[in-house]
């Protein structure tokens, strides 16, 4: 069997795999019977012999999480996670497809380099791991990549974005767009203008100037979200802005698309609970880029998510090693883990708290990013003839975070002995059941 629309490798024979006792969506009880990586029946108890069954006790059952940004820091990082470790964060994270940032060493700047991880993690078999294009060559923004030869590629390179980094020359990000358009790629931002930024390690505010450290201002995030909004109107393809992390951006997103603008916008769990407040303690597990705002700033994003301004939920899964972390606030590398505990904070913070039900974290989770980026098999609906790309939740399954005990190489969680009341339990992927009783699965040997 091939799959020309998404690259993926022709799967091995499958076993059926019969689900009982699951709630699509929270909702009716059913069985789900999966054969050959497709639902093929669903109701309630199901009369059928399976290789495989799976008794969920009456757990949400949703679509597979599709991330859209993450940090597998694969190829040269792998002293800080390696694609088999990130695969398998992903898979005990409840995702079944994640997008990888470019910037690697080297930089996922040549179709080569983007087949090599694309290959690689299908051999893995635990997550379709998608290869983000740069924007620009060696992410020095100056040349722009050839998009249409990555494109056409067998890793179907189908985002592009200088994440870590800026597109801050105007006309480069003009030609960028322009470029985009004509390939039908999505372009995704970092905005950061680094003459406002300067490298702090802080959000700008009042607990940055009683420790002492310098400021990351709002204004440099939101500079460029109004620049590329404009540039976007005006040059027109799809832009996505990366963790937004300000009310100020939250409005001009807003106004973006009132305008008919086509701009989409993503938030981390992080910047939706944690804030600078945390700073208090300079451990640099706490500096990420963005930083971390105020109250206000978490509250104007939470917002924002309900009312569908923020268009879905991304990790900025950013591995590092504790040589990177434990070191003075300043100098410590920005980024923190998050595939791991993203589903967890989710439902605590909008379907514990009422705010939310599972069918809307489905759509922000799942469905919207499979969406934006136009991924086929992914984020679909659990009915009959759909890809079995699914992901068992214990709503009341009470654990705590701990950095040793996850499945990513690196530890750097700013969760450390929080408390979280729900978990991925199960990740099925086409049919393949990657991650049981919230233990992945052992990757295949590449």
């Amino acid at each position: 069997m091939n799959f020309p629309e998404t690259g993926q490798l022709a799967p091995a024979a499958s076993e059926s795999l019969l689900l009982k006792n699951v709630k699509p969506y929270g909702e009716d009880l059913v069985d789900v019977f999966i054969e050959d990586g497709v639902i093929t029946q669903m109701g309630a108890s199901l009369e059928v012999s399976a290789d495989r069954e799976i008794d969920g006790h009456g757990q949400i059952l949703l679509p597979g999480l599709v991330d859209m940004h993450v940090h597998l820091r694969e190829p040269g990082r792998e002293d800080t996670e390696t694609l088999a470790t990130g695969s398998a964060a992903a898979a005990k994270g409840g995702f079944t497809a994640v997008f990888t940032m470019a910037n690697t060493i080297p930089v996922m700047d040549q179709p080569t380099i983007a087949e090599s991880v694309w290959l690689k993690s299908q051999a893995i078999g635990l997550c379709d791991v998608h290869p983000i294009g740069s924007i620009t060559k060696g992410l020095e923004g100056k040349e722009i990549t050839e998009f249409g030869m990555m494109a056409r590629s067998a890793a179907k390179v189908r985002m592009f974005s200088d994440d870590g980094k800026c597109v801050d020359n105007p006309m480069i990000m003009r030609r960028a767009i322009e470029y985009a358009k004509g390939q039908d790629v999505l372009l995704a931002q970092h905005c950061e203008d680094l003459r406002l930024s300067d490298g702090a390690p802080a959000h700008e505010g009042q607990t940055a100037a009683r420790l002492g450290l310098r400021g990351w201002p709002r204004a440099a995030e939101e500079s460029i979200v109004a620049r590329d909004s404009l540039l976007t109107r005006d040059y027109g393809t799809r832009m996505h802005i990366c963790h937004l992390s300000t009310v100020g951006s939250v409005e001009l997103v807003k106004w973006a698309k009132a305008q008919g603008i086509p701009i989409t916008a993503e938030v981390t769990p992080h910047h939706l609970i944690l804030t600078d407040k945390l700073l208090e303690s300079y451990d640099g597990v706490y500096r990420v880029n963005p930083p971390l705002r105020e109250d206000h700033d978490t509250a104007a994003l939470r917002e924002a998510l309900l009312d569908g301004t923020i268009d879905c939920v991304a990790t900025d899964h950013a591995p590092h090693g504790s040589e990177e972390k434990c070191v003075e606030f300043e100098h410590a590398r920005p980024g923190m883990l998050g595939l791991e505990t993203s589903l967890s904070i989710i439902a605590d913070t909008f379907v514990r708290s009422g705010l939310a039900d599972w069918r809307w974290v489905a759509k922000v989770m799942s469905e919207r990013p499979a969406e934006i980026v136009r991924l086929p098999g992914h984020g679909r609906p659990i009915a009959v003839g759909e890809p079995a790309n699914l992901t068992l939740v214990d709503p009341e399954r009470t654990w705590v975070a701990r950095g040793e005990e996850m499945d990513s190489k690196a530890e750097n969680t700013p969760y450390e002995g929080m408390e979280f009341h729900s978990k991925v339990t199960t990740t099925i992927l086409r049919g393949h059941v990657t991650c049981a009783e919230g233990k992945a699965a052992e990757p295949n040997t590449v």
